[in-house]
């Protein structure tokens, strides 16, 4: 998905002295074993009951993806700790890792798209979506021949694709699906969305699912265009942030602190975007703040209201589909149960 910047350095670091376990704290003990039958009973039921905080550090793993910046952004301007929550972001530039670290506790929350996510619950994963934060609004696109005006007329010709089951794989059969098509219909070439753009500029294959700056690139060839991007298909390339299920039931307090500081990020972003750009640099690796602030115009953030929007019913389309295809194409074997996998209790952030 998306032009992501990889971490070399941090993600060396991590693999060498490995990632902190997380602290361990008590619960505070309710005031009778009434009250306590009843709060686990509404855990299981998957809400959230009162504002208990975790008093620990809490760990959130992730890609340098620019759609997860505004989260080191809330690190970094204190806008968790601003809410009792004391978050630290780290990086995992592969997805296996970063669910392994949370799959063995070793984090607390995974950002990721949606339709992985739905893969991760299908694996056994016990996790629950707490919170949009941005879906691709141009930034992904399918590249094609200029002969090829349409995706009917792709029929026959070979496509540069990640099949590794990623967003780029779920974006394109979404498109094909939308036509009647099946990946059956086009030859399929499989490489990383990068090597894919790379692939079209240099005439290796007719079609690319790529990202930027490749989709620029592709513009710029003689015989090249960009069929389709992501803006024409808002909300189904979405990233989310995931908790795990029994951290979220136990302290729902701090993960309505984590929404809380997720926008409050946004909101200073336009309030005193010089800053939160400079800040944001360091996660990213640009050049610039100015260069951050192009590329980031390629993506769309989910505020308060926009969650609230997305959680009315979208996301749970979103995540139908993609557990439709996983299941199509073999991915996964059952589909998970969606209603527990995502949970818009917390949307609303931190009571004023």
């Amino acid at each position: 998905m998306k032009k992501r910047i990889v971490a070399t350095l941090l993600t060396t670091v991590m693999a060498v002295m490995g990632i902190a376990g997380s602290s361990v704290c008590v619960f505070a003990e309710t005031e009778s074993t009434e009250e306590t039958e009843t709060t686990d009973e509404t855990a299981d039921a998957g809400e959230t009951t009162g504002d208990a905080m975790y008093d620990g550090k809490v760990l959130l793993g992730q890609a340098s993806w620019i759609g997860y910046a505004p989260l080191y952004l809330a690190d970094k301007k204190g806008f968790f700790d601003d809410h009792g929550a004391d978050v630290d972001v780290q990086f995992f530039e592969s997805k296996t890792d970063s669910k392994s670290a949370l799959a063995a506790g070793r984090i607390q929350g995974m950002s990721t798209t949606v339709d992985t996510h739905v893969m991760s619950a299908a694996s056994g994963m016990d996790i629950s979506i707490v919170l949009a934060l941005d879906t691709s609004d141009g930034g992904d696109g399918l590249s094609a021949l200029k002969d090829i005006p349409d995706i009917p007329s792709m029929k026959g010709h070979s496509v540069a694709l990640d099949t590794s089951g990623g967003a780029s794989y779920f974006w394109f059969q979404y498109l094909l699906q939308q036509e009647g098509m099946t990946l059956d219909d086009v030859q399929v070439v499989n490489m990383s969305s990068g090597d894919a753009g790379a692939a079209f500029v240099a005439g290796e294959v007719d079609a690319a699912v790529t990202w930027e700056p490749w989709l620029s690139k592709a513009k710029e060839t003689d015989n090249g265009s960009v069929l389709i991007d992501s803006s024409e298909t808002p909300g189904i390339i979405v990233d989310a942030l995931a908790m795990d299920k029994d951290f979220a039931a136990e302290y729902p307090g701090t993960v309505k602190a984590i929404v809380e500081g997720w926008y409050d990020a946004l909101a200073y972003m336009e309030s005193d975007p010089d800053d939160a750009y400079k800040i944001m640099m360091e996660y990213t690796g640009d050049e610039t703040p100015e260069d951050l602030q192009a590329s980031m115009a390629e993506v769309k953030f989910y505020d308060k209201e926009g969650n609230a929007s997305y959680y009315d019913g979208e996301i749970q389309d979103v995540a139908k589909m993609a557990a439709d295809l996983w299941l199509d194409t073999g991915l996964i074997d059952a589909e998970p149960d969606l209603d527990s996998l995502i949970d818009g209790s917390f949307i609303g952030g931190t009571e004023e």
